[in-house]
């Protein structure tokens, strides 16, 4: 390579500053608790989500996105490090002791994250919401600006806030709190490439607080979209209280069309600073939710065995970015949060090293609207729960103390009938059951029996049910 000259040399930075200046801008929203059901755009009507309806008007609707587990801290770590939770090491929702104070650990160390690379890409990394993936008060993964609540859930209403280290009692709504700090983030940061993650609380319990304003929609409301079925003979105790009751189904859509109203602030701002244009603008969730569905109220953890429902893992997944990503598209293929890390690094134009145990598929040419091979096969892992779901197959795979499942979603998108003693399936299920401990075994992860060993985290003991 020939020496530069020193008019060249100067010239440089120039050059890269104007490529940094060029970089898309993104703002990144996560529920918790939330089933891809519980919106207007994926069919619920009697949900009031105009914000969100609008942005999956204008671009990319995800009909079948999934979470790799039904439950929160490992789903997370999936999004951030598009590993599976044998290889990230946390197999379920971290208790407090993990996930903040002096016996904290930052189970995220020593895993490459998706931030981590657009930080030394160059972006300027914002955190307002909910972490919960260990040591929650510190800023990590290449974030520097950092605003949570420690912890997995806790009350709505005044909560205390860890700001940039320092612990802050505020009152009002948990939601609309963290939403001002996140526009404090846009206003302070906005001459800059920004990455900024809003991983709301809502809407999962508890059913504590609910601005009026986010209740009043609900007031004569029918619930129809919360099925009225008898409880499911697994139910996890913990949650029994919620079945069939309408001030739970209430308080979970007021709290839903909280984060809609937010969300609509912070793209009004985005709007109103000159930067939507450039700001590629994602909403998702981090794993799904039964409210009712299967007679179930909750997640993964719904129910005892553990479960891998459809509402339990199928999340909302809306793309919308202006000018580049067209209005409308609908995309049917299924993707798992696991496909997030190399999309979102292939959407921004930054590279990633190579990992074997990565599993996922960059779906960018589906947010181009192209049509490509893609096969429609997902996989799913929860402490002694593994899955594959097909087209129109779903096998769930648990250890020998628990029953294991086979389900025909063509016949049966219910799942209702388990039909794992079917002759009929007697193939197909052996494939199936080949097929899982194959792909897990290529990923280097151990048998489904010594799940334990994959994670240093303490486990919950849960209820019988």
């Amino acid at each position: 390579m020939p020496d530069l000259s020193r008019r060249e040399f100067l010239a440089v930075p120039a050059v890269l500053a104007s490529r940094l200046a060029a970089r898309t801008n993104v703002v990144l929203f996560m529920t918790d608790d939330h089933g891809a059901w519980a919106m207007g755009a994926y069919g619920c009507d009697e949900i009031h989500t105009p914000n969100l309806d609008k942005l999956a008007a204008g671009g990319a609707r995800f009909t079948r996105a999934y979470a790799a587990t039904p439950v929160c801290s490992p789903s997370r770590m999936t999004y951030l490090t598009g590993l599976l939770p044998s290889h990230h090491g946390v197999q379920d929702y971290l208790i407090p002791e993990d996930t903040f104070g002096p016996k904290s650990r930052r189970f995220l160390h020593g895993l490459l994250t998706f931030t981590e690379l657009l930080a030394k890409a160059g972006y300027t990394l914002g955190m307002c919401g909910k972490w919960h993936m260990g040591n929650d008060e510190h800023p990590q993964a290449g974030f520097t600006y950092w605003v949570t609540v420690p912890g997995g859930g806790g009350t709505y209403r005044d909560p205390t806030f860890v700001v940039q280290g320092e612990p802050k009692k505020i009152r009002g709504f948990k939601e609309d709190i963290l939403t001002d700090y996140a526009l404090e983030f846009l206003e302070r940061h906005r001459s800059r490439p920004f990455f900024l993650m809003v991983p709301y609380y809502a809407p999962h319990t508890p059913y504590d607080y609910q601005p009026e304003t986010y209740r009043a929609p609900y007031a004569q409301a029918g619930f129809r979209c919360f099925p009225r079925r008898p409880m499911h003979p697994g139910q996890n105790p913990r949650l029994r209280k919620l079945h069939d009751d309408t001030e739970a189904m209430r308080s979970y859509c007021a709290l839903v069309t909280g984060v809609d109203s937010n969300v609509g602030r912070v793209l009004r701002r985005l709007e109103e600073l000159g930067l939507r244009e450039n700001t590629l603008v994602i909403f998702t969730a981090d794993q799904g939710w039964n409210a009712g569905h299967h007679g179930v109220w909750g997640k993964g953890n719904g129910t005892i065995p553990f479960n891998m429902y459809e509402e339990s893992i199928r999340v909302p997944m809306i793309w919308n970015h202006p000018g580049r990503i067209r209005e409308g598209l609908l995309i049917q293929e299924m993707m798992s949060a696991y496909d997030f890390f190399p999309t979102i690094l292939e959407y921004l134009g930054v590279g990633a090293p190579p990992d074997r145990r990565r599993v996922g598929r960059s779906a960018v040419p589906l947010l181009a609207g192209h049509k490509v091979a893609w096969n429609n096969r997902l996989y799913f892992e929860y402490a002694y729960v593994r899955a594959v779901r097909t087209e129109n197959l779903k096998y769930v795979e648990r250890t020998a103390e628990w029953p294991s499942e086979l389900y025909d979603l063509e016949a049966d998108p219910g799942e209702t009938h388990n039909l794992i003693g079917d002759p009929a399936y007697r193939k197909t299920l052996e494939a199936l059951r080949r097929e899982l401990a194959e792909v897990f075994e290529k990923l280097g992860a151990p048998p489904l029996s010594e799940w334990r060993r994959t994670t240093s985290q303490n486990l919950h003991v849960y209820p019988k049910p």
